[in-house]
């Protein structure tokens, strides 16, 4: 198996203050989830069903949803990717802006799936919808950067291009989230347990703030200065 666990990354000034605060958010909401032994209590309380979203009850739950998770793998996942992709641009759009965005971005994701499945009384849960969008808007704003990979098996390292991976990533999501439609003989838009229209949803509001941040992310690339943080390529 092959995970991502690294970037071309910033150091030194700059402290994604929120990045980290939202995964160690997570963290313990999957630990509070799992003082039910089951955890389907606090699924069923807190995560987002769409039925109940499009009748316009327990709209809470699009917040509260995107901290739950459907098991610790689930969780690793998507806090690994969280942490790869998120600091930069949080360096970039700012700490309270991005916790903002971050936001947005999963409420998109909600969106997107609630409204192909309108019905569904099964609850959406996880944080992938919200970071789809974070790496949406890293894909544009920084286009030539490396991803550091990890192939498991025999813990060796190596880099690929961001717009490779991220490409690659949305590509799948677009094929898996068609394949699931009824149209196509899917079994519907939860994709057999994967919530793919809200990892497309997240990410296309990534792209979107993507095109909003990029001019500031290439000054920040390629000029940096006393106010911009220093960037700092993997060996």
């Amino acid at each position: 198996m092959v995970f991502p666990i690294g970037d071309d990354h910033i150091k030194g000034r700059f402290k994604p203050i929120m990045s980290y605060s939202l995964i160690v958010l997570n963290v313990l909401c999957y630990v509070g989830q799992n003082t039910d032994p089951t955890g389907q209590l606090y699924v069923q309380e807190y995560g987002c069903i769409p039925a109940e979203i499009s009748r316009g009850v327990d709209l809470h739950t699009l917040f509260s949803g995107m901290f739950m998770h459907g098991g610790f793998m689930h969780l690793l996942g998507n806090m690994m990717f969280l942490w790869v992709f998120a600091d930069n641009v949080e360096a970039v759009v700012g700490n309270g802006r991005f916790l903002l965005f971050y936001l947005f971005g999963g409420l998109a994701a909600s969106a997107a799936q609630i409204l192909l499945n309108v019905d569904s009384p099964v609850p959406c849960v996880g944080a992938s919808g919200a970071i789809a969008a974070v790496m949406g808007a890293y894909m544009l704003m920084f286009p030539k950067s490396r991803i550091l990979m990890l192939f498991v098996l025999n813990f060796s390292r190596f880099h690929i291009p961001a717009l490779a991976f991220l490409g690659f990533w949305i590509l799948q999501q677009l094929l898996s989230g068609i394949g699931a439609l009824p149209f196509f003989g899917g079994g519907g838009t939860d994709g057999g347990g994967v919530a793919y229209w809200a990892h497309i949803g997240g990410f296309v509001a990534g792209l979107g703030a993507g095109v909003l941040f990029k001019p500031v992310a290439v000054r920040a690339q390629e000029a940096p200065g006393p106010e911009w943080p220093i960037w700092e390529r993997y060996t």
